[in-house]
């Protein structure tokens, strides 16, 4: 996948994330460069963003950093095979003390 292919798939989903993670009453924010900043109650935050070099979605939480590659149509982790949106809620709600859901709009 060239850079310009993959930039247009990386911001309809963070579009997509944005969405969902304001739907779910949380706080998040995005930033220059294709960022998407979450802050939680404790004053934690997650960063969300696009690594064009390496063709990822990158996301930094408390429970660690990981990195998602897009495969047939789902962005899928590069450690162990995890789906984007699942790890988000993990994630989220391991963050937020509270069960977070997501709902990705098509």
């Amino acid at each position: 996948m060239d850079e310009t292919e993959f930039n247009a798939l990386a911001e309809a989903e963070l579009g997509r994330i944005e969405a969902a993670f304001e739907a779910a009453d949380l706080d998040i924010d995005q930033q220059p460069g294709g960022v998407l900043q979450v802050e939680f109650d404790d004053g934690s935050q997650m960063i969300i963003n696009r690594h064009s070099a390496a063709r990822e979605i990158w996301v930094a939480a408390r429970l660690g950093g990981f990195h998602f590659r897009y495969d047939a149509g789902r962005w899928i982790a590069t450690r162990d095979g995890a789906e984007l949106w699942q790890s988000l809620e993990t994630l989220a709600t391991a963050q937020a003390g509270r069960a977070v859901r997501l709902e990705r709009a098509a």
